[in-house]
């Protein structure tokens, strides 16, 4: 009997507050129902409307006024529909439906529409007024006036409430049955279980004594921490637009503030003596720079970088420290000075000379060299010493960036083991085989494998490493989680697409019209105003195809005479690692292509062909990029290609057409540009004269799909999915590691 009145004095006050949640969800239910059907009503009047605008155009050309009457008449045939009205543009209802009212005209319908109920109440019953402007390919040809019936309404909110009753009063009845069910299983115990569970014990604090029953429970829990990880992932939205702010929060949240550090040989800010000795800034023509700088103001962190510039000692203090952005102050950049002979070991030897071609299969023979691969160790090393220098704790979140660093996971690893590392390989990982040339494979391989999370452009690329980790090391694969385990540590390998910040509606109103970017880049290059502009903006390598791009103008020319007075393309190639024979070759067979094509097709003193051979800061290529007509991006190989990107964004006016190799990582994310295959002389050449005919309509389909992807897939998206899986991954290792030291104090 005691019992009893103890259930009873849980269940009574249970079904007190059922029905009184009841009582109050039901007017909410009943708004939110009539707000959705009035959203899909206004949806399917603007369909109707769409549909009926050639109909209606057409229709008016009648002289006898038959022809649109008669059409409504068929329209409101539909179940849901109680009559149609048409108001010409200025505003006149001329022509209506028989149920129509007659007091109704448009002024009245305009006002109902936009208040937020939309109703009105006629002889027949309530219904749903909605006005909707009609234009055809001739013009406006007026409004539409649809009046829908709302009596369905009431019957679909009279069956939701009916079902929101039963389904709370079998919510009761189901707790309540639980409930007499556990206390009749050892109350005591399961209570204190219960409680234990909620402290956390077991799970993020060792159990007390005499809670046996938590074991099975924290035994599943980590059995299951990995399948919800990857149910989380696979269940993300993915059309948030992400931004700065978007992304300090997730750093206050899921990273609670932890310090950011960035590691890249390329510094984002180099600051050079001018020749009249004052200290100038500017930023390197860099992808990673471009990707990687806007991710660092929203940070806070602290970037390491190779310090290049020839005043950069002149601006640090006493430890190798500078704030950026200058005046702004958003960061901190650690330089560190190499001499003349690691940079040649290390960066123009192993890493261009080796990794670079060895990544990019671009048909230039990889070298590699037993003192390059020294100076490419000790290096790294160095780096990593800096690193742990900077650290202000011993588990910070360190970001790794590009082929410069492999080897540095392991070794911040050994000196760090808690911090979580993030290595994101910005150049194309090579097949199992052709990676089988280099003599360090092995070592590469560990080196990158010391990271939490190694991130590429494309799955191929992680399909590449995940082959080349299987074929040359003795690791475990998980396929299915996208893991590996070697020597005692997991690493998670996925693909992180990397863009570019879109630029701020302040930074677009800021810059000069595509009209006045075409009269100054004209100005500038003496292009006539009647000349069709195309681009190029890389820097003098070999993987990005201009040698073939030019082939492609060349080919241009000759198969279309009239481009010959009124096409000028422009080559913006910044120079690069002049000091390498290779480039050294390739600048000067680029410079002497361009001197024959304008030998064959320049008249007037005009030539066809400017090669810009040359830095150009960002304003100045942007400014490029809105005056062109085309822009061409013809890698062989290539990760990503941010200025395809950069492009795209700059094109507010949604004119442009983009020519994209489909060798360049950017192809999956941009197929509405025109692909080609850069190797293919031909078909570059017709895709150039396809974008320089487009019609201005297809320009602005094409280039509003593209204008929304990277927008939406910008680069605060790259660096938010990363440090979100890092977060994610941060915890599940506090987790297992209490769990650890739980077994090993004797739980079991």
């Amino acid at each position: 009997m005691r019992w009893i009145k103890l259930q009873l004095r849980f269940l009574v006050p249970l079904v007190a507050v059922l029905a009184l949640v009841a009582w109050l969800a039901l007017p909410v239910l009943d708004r939110l129902t009539l707000r959705w059907f009035a959203r899909d009503l206004n949806l399917r009047g603007a369909l109707v409307a769409n549909t009926l605008a050639d109909s209606v155009s057409e229709a008016l050309a009648d002289p006898r006024g038959r022809r649109l009457p008669a059409l409504f008449g068929r329209v409101v045939q539909d179940e849901r529909l109680v009559a149609i009205g048409w108001c010409s543009p200025k505003g006149e209802l001329l022509v209506r439906t028989p149920l129509f009212p007659q007091w109704l005209n448009c002024e009245m319908a305009e006002q109902a529409t936009q208040e937020r109920s939309q109703q009105l109440s006629i002889e027949g019953g309530p219904v749903h007024v909605s006005m909707h402007a009609m234009t055809a390919e001739t013009g406006p040809v007026g409004q539409l006036v649809l009046l829908h019936d709302l009596s369905f309404i009431e019957r679909r909110s009279q069956d939701t409430r009916n079902y929101l009753i039963a389904l709370l009063a079998g919510l009761g009845v189901l707790i309540g049955l639980v409930t007499m069910a556990v206390a009749q299983l050892s109350w005591r115990g399961w209570m204190r279980g219960t409680r234990a569970l909620l402290r956390g014990e077991g799970i993020l604090t060792p159990p007390v004594a005499g809670a046996p029953e938590l074991e099975p429970l924290a035994a599943d829990l980590r059995a299951r921490l990995r399948d919800l990880e990857d149910e989380y992932r696979r269940s993300r939205p993915q059309d948030a637009v992400w931004d700065a702010p978007q992304l300090q929060s997730l750093l206050r949240t899921q990273l609670r503030g932890d310090q950011v550090i960035v590691v890249s040989n390329r510094e984002p800010y180099l600051h050079e003596r001018g020749e009249d000795g004052q200290i100038v800034v500017r930023r390197p023509a860099s992808g990673l720079v471009t990707a990687v700088e806007p991710v660092m103001r929203a940070c806070s962190g602290t970037w390491i970088a190779h310090g290049s510039g020839s005043a950069d000692r002149a601006v640090v203090d006493r430890n190798d420290r500078v704030s950026l952005p200058p005046g702004q102050d958003e960061y901190r950049l650690r330089r560190l000075w190499l001499t003349p002979e690691e940079e040649q070991g290390y960066y123009y030897g192993f890493a261009n000379e080796g990794l670079w071609p060895l990544c990019h299969v671009a048909h230039v023979r990889p070298v590699f060299r037993e003192s390059d691969w020294q100076c490419y160790r000790e290096v790294n090393q160095r780096f990593a010493d800096a690193v742990v220098s900077e650290a202000r704790s011993d588990d910070p979140i360190v970001l790794v960036q590009d082929y410069h660093f492999a080897l540095l996971p392991a070794m911040v690893r050994r000196r760090l083991p808690r911090a979580t590392i993030l290595t994101f390989w910005h150049i194309p990982w090579p097949n199992s085989e052709s990676f089988g040339i280099c003599p360090w494979r092995t070592e590469l391989l560990e080196g990158l494998l010391g990271s939490t999370i190694v991130g590429f452009h494309t799955p191929y690329h992680c399909k590449n490493f995940l082959d080349a980790v299987d074929r040359y090391l003795e690791a475990r694969i998980e396929h299915e989680h996208s893991t590996v385990s070697y020597r005692g540590e997991q690493s998670l390998v996925q693909s992180y697409p990397i863009s570019i910040a879109w630029p701020s509606p302040e930074a677009v109103a800021a810059m000069p019209s595509p009209a006045e970017c075409r009269r100054r880049i004209g100005a500038e290059l003496d292009i006539p105003p009647d000349h069709r502009l195309a681009v190029g903006v890389d820097r003098f390598d070999y993987t990005k195809g201009i040698l073939e791009r030019l082939h492609a103008v060349e080919r241009l020319l000759e198969k279309h005479p009239r481009w010959r007075d009124h096409f000028t393309f422009v080559q913006v190639a910044a120079p690069t690692r002049a000091v390498l024979e290779e480039y050294q070759a390739f600048q000067q067979r680029i410079e002497a292509l361009a001197r024959r094509i304008n030998q064959r097709f320049g008249a007037g003193g005009r030539d066809p062909v400017r090669l810009l051979a040359r830095h150009h800061e960002h304003d100045a290529v942007n400014r490029l990029f809105r005056a062109a007509d085309v822009c061409l991006v013809t890698s062989l190989h290539d990760g990503m290609n941010l200025v395809s990107k950069e492009f795209v964004a700059a094109r507010d006016d949604e004119q442009g057409v983009l020519v994209l190799s489909r060798f360049a990582g950017a192809a999956r994310d941009l197929p509405e540009a025109l692909v080609v295959n850069p190797y293919h002389v031909e078909e570059v050449a017709d895709a150039l004269h396809q974008a320089l005919t487009m019609p201005v309509g297809e320009q602005r389909e094409r280039m509003a799909h593209l204008r929304s992807t990277v927008r939406e897939a910008n680069v605060y998206r790259w660096a938010g999915r990363m440090l979100t899986d890092a977060a994610r991954w941060r915890l599940r290792e506090r987790v297992s590691l209490r769990v650890q030291r739980q077994h090993e104090g004797g739980w079991d």
